[in-house]
């Protein structure tokens, strides 16, 4: 048999995965939010594998409010402790909540659009009208609401924060699921007979799921701020565990005596939601069908 030369015209075709990897990889947003994305998780890495130079609630009198400096990278706070070992263990604390609290909110949000989205009728409008009240609230203060009733955990702020969050997944989920239910092969699987959670799960699932992973990007950026906030008020991580935003209330006193305090903590929380925000849009880029076919 004689060998046919490759050419484009011959070519395999990508899958439609393998076009999104280029795409993201070629896409300049994305790659600068992996890379801060990636540069932030090794101060997680320090913070959890206990590898930081000082311990980030170790107190020192003697050590008060020293400069940045080569042993001590951001300076220390006004009880003598690192900021820099401190700012590592903020991000760790931030990223756990974050990512628990977008979890439960993408795993419960995206189960209530599918049955809303699928089954519509009575269950469009429960979930609809559940949605309406939840948006009704202002996130921040919905999760003050909610942060201030139970004991403080990293957990119950995960929880508070996660309810914010439910209904944009369920919103994010119904209106593709939507379209996705009058698709023929839909159709045809449900006069078929077969069994609609089988068909929820088999067949219109996979089809959002890019929709899905954006959204969790785009939400773990606001899920950090919120943390950051609440802390920031009182109502975050409970001390003595280091948090970005109790870092910076903690320091507004300290601005013009040792403003390292304050900048340290504060450009780690913009660098952690820009990367984020970078990230997501690289993703959005990636999975965008009008990418898929660009060289």
């Amino acid at each position: 048999m004689t060998d046919v030369p490759m050419t484009t015209e011959n070519a395999p075709t990508p899958t439609g995965s393998q076009r999104r990897v280029p795409a993201l990889m070629k896409s300049p947003t994305g790659m600068v939010g992996l890379i801060i994305i990636c540069l932030l998780a090794v101060l997680s890495v320090l913070s959890v594998s206990k590898a930081l130079p000082y311990d980030p609630i170790a107190q020192d009198a003697s050590s008060r409010l020293l400069a940045p400096s080569a042993d001590h990278w951001f300076g220390t706070d006004q009880f003598g402790r690192d900021v820099f070992s401190r700012v590592a263990a903020g991000v760790a604390n931030s990223a756990l909540i974050a990512v628990v609290a977008v979890a439960f909110a993408a795993v419960i949000g995206t189960l209530g659009g599918l049955i809303a989205g699928f089954y519509r009728g009575f269950a469009d409008g429960l979930i609809g009208g559940i949605t309406n009240v939840l948006f009704a609230f202002p996130p921040l203060l919905l999760a003050l609401a909610l942060a201030s009733v139970f004991e403080r955990t990293w957990f119950t702020i995960a929880v508070a924060i996660a309810v914010v969050y439910v209904p944009i997944f369920i919103r994010v989920t119904r209106g593709p699921v939507l379209s996705l239910r009058e698709i023929d092969y839909v159709r045809a699987a449900i006069s078929t007979g077969q069994h609609r959670v089988g068909i929820m799960f088999r067949h219109v699932l996979p089809n959002i799921t890019s929709i899905i992973i954006i959204q969790i990007a785009l939400s773990l950026s606001w899920a950090v701020l919120t943390e950051a906030s609440l802390s920031f008020l009182g109502l975050g991580t409970p001390p003595p565990a280091p948090s970005l935003g109790s870092m910076i209330f903690e320091a507004r006193t300290l601005v013009y005596v040792a403003p390292w305090t304050m900048i340290a903590p504060g450009i780690i929380v913009v660098l952690l939601v820009v990367g984020l925000n970078l990230l997501g849009d690289g993703l959005r880029d990636g999975f965008d069908p009008r990418n898929r076919g660009r060289k």
